[in-house]
């Protein structure tokens, strides 16, 4: 869902595409092998859009059913301010407007090797962060991946109907794998976009905020209900003894117009990671004032005059105005005409400040949920309690629509 809450959500598609509400899509179909290419009927054509999916505009629902949103980040590493400005503060505003659910994806954070001593702190340090940021658990269930069961159930359920070539092509596995080498690599590496899937499916979520580089694993998480749907749902599930009709939501991706991608502080055209091997690459929502300002005092930039947003040669110039852009929540206009005639020695202190002046109360805030573990505890306790509650329902049903003997 860091994976977030779910963070980590393209080679497949630059968009998901829209299918009218009678069809089913032609490419589910063929991999269905229900019709050959070139043989569908006129009534099933796919209408897609090729333009990049927008941030909803109309955010508040005529009706008085909020749309549901989920999201999670892993709890690897520090939070930092990819996670933060990407996924994170954008979660305070959604929480406003949607029924959300925000959750510490700690069974993806075991597919690659991890600190055993270190995941439960680093879970609960997680959950701290998200309230310091300003998730308020009176509007969002804030829980643990792992206490509600569901997860992994759906997960086994749904890779059964998931076909081995789907997963073959997710260009981060072949990323991460290719570091680690393939005997360092195990299976849930392969199939934890099944796991993501699962995440958001068995919430029936409308809309998952996701980054550029998550659009893949979303497209995959569409088509796996699709085809879910086509192969138990309808009305093959009503003779079981349902309800018929779709078992899961289809879900739209939700992405910020801004923050969804952070980039490295040492490498303006790779994105600001946990993973990469030097702290200094990342500035973490726990750095002392004296490391956030040691991080910025060395950070790559480059030697043109002034500065300018949206110069693909100056990728660094571009992530720091957008950092900066946000965390001061002003336009692009504003800061383009701030800064354009400064250097980068007077630039890098203004955004320091700005960096520590938007970061003090978070930390303070977290210094102070930490001091009351029983509070937290119920916080995670009552979030899993009411996630469980949809989770239950959801996975009920897959197990009725696929023939399963009721428990």
């Amino acid at each position: 869902m860091g994976c977030s809450l779910l963070s980590q959500f393209l080679n497949l598609s630059s968009t998901c595409p829209r299918f009218t509400s009678s069809s089913t899509s032609s490419k589910l179909l063929r991999r269905l092998h229900l019709f050959p290419d070139n043989h569908l009927p006129i009534s099933q054509r796919c209408y897609c859009s090729v333009s990049t999916p927008e941030p909803i505009t109309s955010e508040t629902p005529s009706t008085s059913i909020k749309k549901r949103i989920v999201s999670g980040v892993q709890p690897t590493g520090s939070i930092h301010l990819g996670n933060y400005l990407g996924a994170i503060k954008n979660w305070v505003s959604l929480q406003d407007k949607y029924e959300t659910l925000f959750f510490i994806v700690d069974l993806h954070a075991i597919t690659l090797p991890y600190d055993v001593q270190q995941l439960s702190k680093a879970t609960k340090d997680t959950a701290a962060l998200y309230l310091a940021c300003g998730v308020d658990t009176s509007k969002a269930s804030v829980f643990v991946q792992s206490h509600v069961r569901a997860h992994v159930e759906l997960m086994w359920l749904l890779s059964s109907a998931t076909p081995i070539g789907w997963l073959n092509r997710m260009i981060q596995f072949k990323e991460k794998s290719r570091k680690a080498g393939d005997e360092n690599v195990g299976v849930g590496l392969l199939t934890y976009p099944v796991l993501m899937a699962s995440d958001i499916l068995l919430y029936q979520s409308d809309l998952v905020p996701v980054g550029e580089d998550q659009k893949q694993h979303l497209e995959l998480t569409r088509e796996l209900a699709e085809r879910v749907n086509h192969l138990y749902g309808g009305r093959k599930w009503k003779k079981l003894g349902g309800r018929g009709g779709s078992i899961f939501k289809v879900p739209e991706p939700l992405i910020p117009p801004t923050g969804a991608r952070v980039m490295s502080l040492t490498d303006g055209l790779s994105k600001m990671s946990k993973s990469a091997p030097s702290d200094q690459s990342r500035i973490n929502l726990l750095d002392s004032k004296d490391a956030i300002a040691n991080k910025i005092k060395r950070c790559k930039t480059d030697s043109y005059p002034g500065l300018e947003f949206d110069n693909g040669d100056r990728p660094e110039c571009n992530n720091l105005l957008s950092i900066y852009q946000i965390i001061t929540n002003r336009t692009k206009e504003e800061v383009a005409q701030e800064c354009h005639d400064m250097n980068w020695g007077t630039f890098k202190v203004v955004l320091t400040d700005a960096l520590i002046e938007h970061l003090n109360p978070i930390q303070t805030r977290y210094e102070e949920i930490m001091s009351d573990r029983g509070y937290l505890d119920k916080v995670l306790a009552e979030g899993a309690t009411k996630a469980s509650v949809i989770a239950d329902a959801t996975v009920n049903n897959v197990y009725q629509a696929m023939g399963f003997l009721k428990r």
